[in-house]
């Protein structure tokens, strides 16, 4: 497996969203989706907004292997259950995106438990 470079992490913690992608068994990629995104100690995570029922969630965890897209780059990844880190996700969330509803529901019980480390491969 291999990391995220420096200036990779500077433009994830830039940008305000990513696309991801699930893997489907036949190796080809699922419909890309666009999701709120944080970096937390030189790590990238995502959440599902609609918790387990999400269906770009149901697609990433079937098999933990997919895409993320964004800015025109395209990076293969391993999606990670990590529930290690939420207090510091939830703190990254309200700090990038405001205290507004939007990061209520992804800071919410439904949302933390679909906690995923992105890791390129």
């Amino acid at each position: 497996m291999s990391s995220w470079t420096a200036e990779e992490l500077r433009e994830l913690e830039r940008i305000s969203e990513i696309r991801v992608a699930g893997r489907r068994r036949d190796g080809s990629l699922r419909t890309l989706t666009i999701v709120w995104h944080v970096v937390v100690d030189g790590s990238l995570y995502v959440r599902s907004v609609r918790g387990a029922d999400g269906s770009w969630y149901k697609g990433v965890i079937r098999h933990h292997e997919g895409a993320i897209s964004w800015d025109g780059k395209t990076r293969d990844v391993t999606y990670i259950p990590d529930a290690t880190v939420d207090d510091q996700l939830d703190a990254a969330y309200y700090t990038k995106y405001g205290n507004g509803s939007a990061t209520r529901a992804i800071v919410n019980s439904t949302a933390r438990p679909t906690t995923l480390r992105v890791e390129p491969r």
